[in-house]
């Protein structure tokens, strides 16, 4: 006999209904050929509106440098990445760890997106996001292996662009105390290529590029 799975209800905000999407959400981002499908149709539930789901929400509402993200909004952003890790994930060690850390991987720039003058910028969101992704999972889980995983992924997504440009932000000795090199750069690429118009021929150059410099440090 199979027991009937409960269904959520996305008009009633509760403490249930709020672990069932989150396990939807997980079974989707795991096994969905494009799980961009279901987060844009959970994205506008006035559960999804609330904490700590609202966290995501928020990128909805939050505006990128039409330059370097022609996509538009973080939102729309987060769902390409996401899209593009779902391709990759055979490849991560850590299957689980790396699509949540794909989902929550700009979850700080709410926070730290300026517009002055018509310059967008979101400096420092990476920190911001670790903190932030950490405090979302453990609204559902005590798995601090777990968070501390996807925390790393958060923190250290940047560094691509850090290394290869041989800018001040550059910190490989941190990142490799606290995450896998391999792990950033397979990241790191799929959140390059959530943008349209990317170049993959480029982006994999400059893998290879961060990660020689990453086992030369």
């Amino acid at each position: 006999m199979q027991l009937k799975q409960k269904r959520i209800d996305f008009n009633i905000i509760s403490d249930d209904n709020k672990l069932l999407l989150l396990n939807e959400i997980n079974n989707h981002i795991l096994l969905d050929e494009k799980p961009s499908l279901f987060l844009d149709i959970i994205s506008d539930t006035d559960i999804f509106k609330a904490y700590p789901f609202s966290m995501l929400y928020k990128l909805k509402e939050t505006d990128q440098s039409p330059i370097h993200h022609p996509e538009g909004n973080v939102w729309n952003h987060t769902l390409l990445v996401v899209d593009e890790a779902a391709r990759q994930k055979n490849i991560s060690k850590d299957e689980k760890a790396f699509m949540w850390a794909a989902l929550l991987h700009d979850i700080g720039k709410a926070e730290t997106t300026k517009n002055k003058k018509g310059r967008i910028t979101a400096y420092n969101h990476e920190s911001v996001g670790a903190d932030l992704c950490a405090k979302f999972l453990r609204e559902f889980t005590t798995d601090e292996k777990f968070i501390s995983k996807v925390r790393g992924l958060v923190r250290w997504h940047m560094q691509i662009l850090h290394v290869v440009k041989d800018m001040p932000f550059a910190d490989i000795e941190s990142m490799k105390e606290e995450t896998d090199i391999n792990e950033i750069a397979l990241l790191g690429f799929c959140d390059r290529m959530g943008r349209t118009k990317a170049d993959a021929k480029n982006e994999i150059n400059n893998i290879k590029i961060f990660l020689e410099k990453c086992r030369s440090s």
